[in-house]
């Protein structure tokens, strides 16, 4: 970076680090650092009474604060477990007769930001704070770019960052003066842990298949499309996984899960974030009302994991996970919210619905596109509380097999909570002869245009003709779950670095911010 595009403060910590080097102190040494506490154990663990099992510290982590009193410093540092007050006094540090360490390298070449080391013991102070009396400390890496401030009183935290281009694009800065932020993601992992745990329990096998595929199936979304080089033909990424599991039950396995990473080159907004996380599983001799059953079992089970509790707040809402969940066709939620029956409608009839509710329709929609624009526009948002809507038109469901008692219906459901779509289930279509005319009913409704639509994966239907035994099959939305249970107002909250538009640097082509 040319010095001309620096800030003040950033050549003010440039010098300081060639005056330490000067001093023959290295701003970024190499080898281990002997951690052998943090500071969530020794503020939570220390006493009077047993503060010999803390006369040897040593602890790491970043300099959040400094408060100089002349011959001794109070600072605050923070480590991954959280902050604790550091005590440095000048001739605890230099024993002898220089005091440049402290004088000089302490009082004037640290800052705020600053990686270091220390060693130290345990004591409470006058006002009762857990304290690490410092013995020695050492530079690990000085920091060239300031932090943004935060003011704290009280233990709450003012002025903090909260503008999104900061947080989603430097999140590694947003954690660092955020740090409820990673507790967020350390969440996350908790209930992605949880999910493994009671899929395992039951019997589960989790498994990994292609991110790249020739045919983009599984979902009605619009792929990315890339170019293999090697083999001289376009693929594309993932928008499911679910062909591909599918093929496994074919192959003998009974229950098989995957945590996928999916890409639909679609809308961005609070709840829709390009590149996703889904988990799916499909288990054989199984049907969408035992997926139900095991849909609302597993989300309490999530939820207790998280929370110790069935009762999770949301926004300004608490959401129950209590099972069982109520359900609702998607017809009846239709009309209890619309006041008009579509059940028997055909497409023209549905486009004059739309119209008479001030819906916006295409002539590339057909019949299961308008039904479910209709549910989205109209109904969606009432669902608060977990929510089974079930039994769609087979027009919206190619992939799942027709209902048993219901013509022109599938055994399929959706989980609302929240206003929000969190899962997707169906009794899985295992007719290949039925499988193939969706297929194709699919390939008119992309010749009309509609780029959702669902390629024809022959290779899969070659599968299903040795025979896929009687499935049920769910996808469950990770990062919607993960907004439900941290009580995130938007996708980019729950995922480490959400995708944006690249940052404008000064002398860069404007192309690049394409």
């Amino acid at each position: 970076m040319s010095t001309l595009n620096l800030s003040e403060q950033e050549r003010i910590r440039r010098e300081k680090r060639l005056e330490l080097e000067k001093m023959g102190i290295n701003p970024y040494p190499a080898g281990a650092f002997p951690v052998t506490h943090t500071a969530a154990e020794i503020k939570n663990n220390f006493s009077e009474e047993n503060k010999e099992h803390f006369s040897d510290i040593c602890i790491a982590g970043r300099i959040m604060g400094i408060r100089d009193m002349g011959k001794a410093s109070f600072a605050v540092l923070q480590d991954h477990s959280g902050r604790i007050q550091i005590y440095v006094k000048r001739d605890d540090i230099c024993l002898g007769e220089d005091k440049a360490l402290y004088n000089t390298v302490w009082k004037k070449l640290l800052d705020i930001g600053d990686i270091i080391g220390v060693k130290g013991y345990g004591f409470i102070t006058k006002t009762g704070e857990t304290t690490i009396h410092v013995t020695s400390f050492t530079i690990l890496s000085k920091s060239l770019k300031p932090l943004p401030v935060v003011k704290e009183a009280e233990g709450q935290s003012f002025d903090a960052v909260t503008d999104p281009e900061f947080k989603y694009r430097q999140r590694y800065a947003d954690m660092i003066i955020n740090p409820q932020v990673r507790e967020t993601f350390s969440k996350r992992t908790l209930m992605i842990n949880a999910i493994r745990d009671f899929l395992n329990e039951h019997g589960a096998l989790e498994v990994d298949t292609p991110v790249l595929q020739s045919i983009p199936g599984g979902a009605a979304a619009r792929p990315f499309i890339t170019h293999h080089n090697a083999l001289d033909i376009p693929l594309y990424l993932r928008i499911a996984n679910e062909l591909y599991l599918k093929r496994l039950i074919v192959g003998g396995f009974d229950w098989v899960y995957e945590f996928s990473r999916n890409f639909r080159n679609e809308g961005m907004d609070r709840t829709h974030n390009p590149e996703f996380t889904i988990l799916e599983f499909y288990v054989a001799y199984k049907d969408y009302f035992w997926m139900m059953n095991t849909t609302e079992n597993l989300m309490e089970h999530v939820a207790r994991a998280l929370h110790h509790s069935t009762d999770v707040p949301a926004g300004d809402q608490i959401i129950s996970f209590k099972a069982p969940f109520k359900r609702i066709s998607i017809y009846d939620a239709i009309k209890e919210y619309t006041g008009i029956d579509v059940s028997g409608m055909d497409e023209p009839a549905l486009r004059s619905a739309c119209r008479q509710l001030h819906i916006e329709t295409t002539p590339r929609m057909g019949r299961g596109k308008l039904i479910d624009t209709l549910f989205g526009e109209k109904c969606e948002k009432h669902f608060i509380q977990p929510t089974f809507i079930i039994d769609y038109p087979v027009e919206m469901s190619p992939l799942t097999k027709k209902h048993r008692n219901k013509p022109g219906l599938v055994e399929r459901f959706e989980l609302m909570i929240n206003g929000k779509e969190i899962a997707n289930a169906y009794s899985e279509l295992n007719d290949p002869i039925d499988q193939r005319e969706r297929f194709e009913d699919q390939a008119r409704l992309m010749e009309r245009g509609d780029e959702e639509a669902m390629f024809i994966d022959h290779d899969f239907l070659r599968a299903l003709e040795y025979g896929m035994p009687p499935t049920s099959g769910i996808g469950i939305g990770i990062d919607r779950l993960c907004m439900l249970l941290t009580n995130q107002p938007s996708i980019q909250d729950v995922l480490f670095f959400p995708q944006m538009r690249p940052e404008k640097r000064e002398g860069e082509h404007p192309k690049s911010e394409i």
